[in-house]
């Protein structure tokens, strides 16, 4: 019989300490009892400083892939925690390598599956190796903790920019030494953003960094404005290194309108009053510090961001079709444009990932977006039509009736059977098992047919709330349709914010997305304040494919609409899609 072994440590300390060579011992000298086992150096499989906890680990997948393919029929691990350490990912293995025909013993108690001692023995043992685990990491943070707070360990796992730590006791603040090297290239950082002769910018420094080949922290070819930034804000550099600036929290923010926020997790400032402090050697002086956070306070109050010398309509409403990035708004001479980022990105450039969207001239797109909100606002029946298309669902309202009826008609039949079956029952002419099975599959369509029919009658209730939604989107179009011809740009601007959530400008089509407020409550936030559809990618697709298409007005494309999640009930908004020919906003550009 072929077998398996596995091995694990959490620690880089244990794993030095050659633990899993002493489990790995241990397991080789069980096997050897049994003559009927075979064992191949290609079957033992280590995790050396892999945490229990998670079930991401290399050595565990490439068992796991092997057991898949039958490649043995045991696997031999010292104990449970070592296979796991919480007892919910200790059922889930041991479940799927029984069902993939595999059997897996623990040395320190060999158990059997029929045996309901060992069963309990097994789940006492999963618990407890999951509160040590708990119990150990609360005990090492609050370790960790006292030492910070005493002085006697760094905050640092890794040294920032400018210096070395001592290879045998990598977190003694005492031992930090400087690079000499690097130490002068932050000085050389610093000075050159402090210069006041010289009005230079992030870039200009990462653009000198990267001409003079110097390497960046990580051994990189080509400085990034972000690293250079986290030099000059860093307080670590006049001698002082914080711990807990900040802490983990679930990202919440995108860098674009059309891509979800990810899987990560974001970081949050925490309040100076908690911050830890512990004394490193420094590298520059507290006068140059604070004249590199001047410099960067002036620099962030005149980024182009801020620059509203020109006014852009759409200004961060605009987004690319290739690389679905956002735009911003850009002035050349005379000439005014929407550029996306991934144009002007150099870190993209250098990676081949540069975007080729053509510049987008902003007042011909302006222009374009205007005539067609007027449009929209000018004809509400169209909205109406829609929105009793998008609540209505699939169904035209005659044949949401006879569904509903026909489900009724089949609810009523069941009742009549279950009767029927109770009286053959009594009768004594089908037995007691037989009368309890049938009667469960009458149970079980009755409940499917019940949860039909109750998603039917909330169906045909939105039928009636639409006539309510529909009188509000007439009476707001009806009430800023005279005064569109007389708006000045700050309140076509403010127009623009509340009734467009997205403009997708692609080499084909530009796509206006358009959100219109069904109640008086809506009209007093921003749709974008209010969607959170970004934050569930899956969401966010399923949604994207329940669209209806349709044909309406002078675009060919026609109109695609959906009810896009949002934040609270009380604002509601109709999402409107408006898809538009290159063709045609050309023709607009060009006159």
């Amino acid at each position: 019989m072929k077998i398996a072994l596995y091995a694990r440590v959490s620690t880089n300390r244990q794993m030095q300490s050659q633990s899993i060579e002493q489990q790995l011992e241990r397991l080789r000298e069980a096997a050897a009892k049994q003559p009927e086992w075979e064992l191949t150096d290609e079957h033992i499989y280590r995790d050396d400083g892999y945490t229990g906890a998670k079930l991401n680990r290399p050595g565990l997948d490439r068992l796991r892939d092997a057991a898949s393919m039958a490649a043995f029929e045991l696997v031999l691990v010292t104990a449970p925690d070592r296979l796991a350490r919480k007892y919910v990912h200790q059922v889930l293995l041991i479940e799927e390598l029984h069902n993939l025909g595999c059997d897996i013993q623990f040395l320190e108690r060999p158990m059997k599956d029929d045996d309901p001692h060992d069963q309990l023995l097994l789940q006492i043992r999963g618990a407890v190796a999951e509160y040590e685990r708990n119990l150990i990491a609360e005990r090492m943070r609050r370790g960790r903790q006292a030492k910070l707070q005493a002085g006697t360990l760094l905050p640092w796992t890794r040294a920032p920019y400018g210096y070395i730590l001592d290879p045998e006791r990598p977190r003694d603040p005492s031992r930090v030494q400087t690079d000499p090297v690097k130490a002068n290239m932050v000085r050389q950082i610093f000075a050159w953003y402090t210069d006041p002769e010289i009005p230079v910018s992030l870039h200009w420094v990462a653009k000198q960094l990267t001409e003079q080949q110097i390497p960046t922290p990580r051994g990189g070819k080509r400085w990034n404005p972000s690293t250079i930034r986290g030099i000059l804000r860093s307080p670590t550099y006049i001698g002082t290194a914080y711990s807990g600036r900040t802490r983990p929290v679930p990202a919440r923010q995108r860098k674009s309108a059309l891509l979800p926020v990810g899987r990560g997790e974001s970081v949050q400032p925490t309040p100076s009053e908690e911050w830890i402090a512990v004394s490193v050697p420094a590298i520059i002086d507290q006068e140059t510090f604070d004249a590199a956070q001047a410099r960067l306070d002036q620099n962030k109050q005149m980024a182009r961001r801020n620059n509203k010398s020109y006014n852009y309509l759409l200004r961060g409403l605009i987004s690319c079709g290739q690389c679905r990035l956002s735009s911003t708004g850009r002035t050349q001479g005379k000439y005014h444009y929407y550029i996306c980022r991934g144009r002007s990105d150099v870190l993209r450039a250098a990676k081949g990932d540069r975007c080729t969207a053509r510049y987008v001239p902003s007042r011909a797109l302006d222009e374009l977006v205007w005539q067609d909100l007027c449009r929209i606002v000018a004809n509400p029946d169209l909205i109406t039509h829609e929105l009793e298309r998008a609540q209505a669902g699939e169904w035209l309202p005659q044949a949401l009736q006879a569904k509903r009826n026909t489900v009724r008609q089949a609810l009523a039949s069941l009742e009549r059977q279950q009767e029927r079956l109770l009286e053959v029952y009594l009768a004594e002419i089908i037995m007691r098992d037989e009368f309890e099975r049938k009667r469960q599959e009458l149970a079980r369509t009755q409940n499917g047919l019940q949860q039909q029919l109750r998603q039917l009658e909330h169906k045909a209730k939105k039928q009636i709330e639409t006539l309510a939604l529909a009188n509000n989107i007439q009476e707001f179009c009806q009430r800023i349709q005279p005064t569109l011809d007389n708006l000045n740009f700050e309140q076509r601007r403010q127009l623009v914010e509340l009734l467009i959530d997205r403009v997708i400008v692609d080499d084909e089509n530009v796509e206006i997305r358009y959100v219109i407020p069904t109640s008086p409550n809506g009209e007093n936030t921003r749709f974008c304040h209010l969607r959170t559809d970004y934050l569930n990618f899956h969401a966010l697709k399923v949604n994207l494919q329940c669209n209806f298409r349709g044909h309406v007005g002078n675009h060919p494309q026609g109109l695609a609409i959906a009810f896009l999640p949002y934040a609270n009930d009380i604002h509601k908004h109709f999402a409107l899609v408006v898809n538009i020919p290159i063709n045609f906003w050309l023709t607009i550009w060009s006159n």
